[in-house]
């Protein structure tokens, strides 16, 4: 699809292996129209394309697809970023069959991850990407092997994952210290929960993009929410306050808070704003 700037065609990076390679290469606006080769499966993987049932059904051995949850939790376009919102220790890999609803089907198999108590998105979502291929593997030899078990998803237990849009990354500093650390974290790189520094005369001197934060638990009563403390952390809900561990000022890299501290103006009293 068109991406970057010049809104130019871009081959993925299967795409890009596959031309390398000298390997067949089939681009089309929709799979259901093609006459597709004969497979032994069908592997598909963050494809935005509801798949037919004749093209599903038509490899030997069925089709697969490699969802980054732990299923049933987290169905949807969002499930890296919204396991770290909703607080989660664990994700993995999900290898499940294609089926009519969208990551409903019975799942083969399931690796686990432990979430770092400071991983942002972007990090979370490389490390499961390191994680899939492995996890295809091991289906692919369990279906050729006739061993592979299907377990059906328990429907009670199902939360979706939708996708995001600028507005979830708009912070509301009144919540708990712990939900803005997360969302800080789960929106980054992308939407990123973007601010605007402004001093006590309310003349914004700067922008960020917040990229990794932790709650405190620092009692800051004294302080109105999004207002810089004495301690250089920023007030939340409930007095308690969160600690930037990284940001990335506007055009320039990501960097750690302290470093950002020794050339910028950073002080008690004054407040971050969220903007869009």
């Amino acid at each position: 699809r068109p991406a970057g700037r010049g809104r130019k065609l871009t081959p993925t990076p299967i795409g890009q292996f596959a031309l390398k390679a000298g390997l067949p290469l089939i681009r089309t606006d929709n799979v259901n129209a093609l006459a597709l080769p004969q497979a032994d499966a069908l592997v598909v993987i963050a494809f935005g394309q509801k798949i037919a049932e004749h093209v599903v059904n038509a490899p030997r051995y069925g089709a697969i697809n490699l969802h980054a949850s732990r299923l049933p939790l987290y169905r949807g376009a969002a499930p890296v970023n919204r396991a770290i919102l909703g607080g989660e220790r664990v994700t993995g890999n999900s290898v499940i069959r294609l089926a009519n609803r969208m990551d409903a089907g019975a799942i083969l198999h399931q690796s686990q991850l432990v979430i770092g108590e400071t991983e942002t998105a972007g990090e979370l979502h490389d490390r499961l990407a390191a994680d899939g291929p492995e996890c295809i593997r091991k289906v692919l030899q369990q279906l050729h092997d006739g061993a592979a078990v299907e377990i059906e998803q328990n429907e009670a237990k199902a939360t979706a994952a939708p996708k995001l849009s600028r507005v979830d990354s708009q912070i509301d500093f009144s919540r708990p210290a712990v939900e803005v650390a997360r969302q800080i974290r789960g929106m980054y790189p992308w939407p990123g929960c973007r601010v605007s520094i402004v001093d006590a005369a309310g003349e914004a001197i700067d922008r960020l993009t917040l990229v990794r934060a932790v709650a405190t638990g620092d009692d800051e009563h004294r302080w109105a929410t999004g207002e810089v403390t004495m301690r250089g952390t920023v007030c939340c809900g409930e007095g308690g306050a969160v600690e930037l561990l990284e940001v990335k000022p506007e055009g320039k890299p990501a960097m750690p808070m302290e470093a950002y501290r020794r050339g910028h103006r950073w002080m008690a009293g004054l407040k971050l704003i969220s903007i869009a």
